[in-house]
């Protein structure tokens, strides 16, 4: 059973710059494909993006392509979201998860283990 934590959350101007970190433990990070989702208030959690379990694939929604890229290095346990050119619509809390599935899934109930979540403000 894998336990993950977020950290790298803040508040932020538009167009600027942050890196999301998900710490993982209490099982093997690198049988897990990775995933990052996001909840504005008042909405439901979308999905963001996702990596496989070797790194060597991802999968983007399309409102962050080309702004977000999801990475992991399996040596520290750890799948970062690094948030470019970031916009006030990118404001939400953002949950990493993780799921047995070989491949990356963007799918909530696909995923069987969640952080608590790290809040990204963006102000205009």
């Amino acid at each position: 059973q894998a336990q993950l934590v977020e950290s790298g959350g803040g508040l932020v101007q538009a167009g600027g710059s942050l890196r999301l970190s998900c710490a993982a433990s209490g099982s093997t990070f690198s049988s897990y494909s990775m995933g990052w989702f996001r909840q504005a208030p008042g909405k439901e959690r979308e999905f963001v993006a996702a990596v496989s379990r070797s790194g060597s694939s991802t999968w983007y929604v399309d409102s962050v392509k080309g702004r977000f890229t999801i990475s992991r290095d399996n040596s520290k346990n750890s799948v970062y979201l690094q948030l470019n050119s970031l916009k006030p619509e990118d404001t939400a809390v953002y949950y990493c998860a993780a799921t047995g599935s070989i491949v990356p899934l963007s799918r909530m109930y696909d995923y069987q283990f969640w952080g608590q979540g790290t809040q990204v403000t963006v102000s205009s």
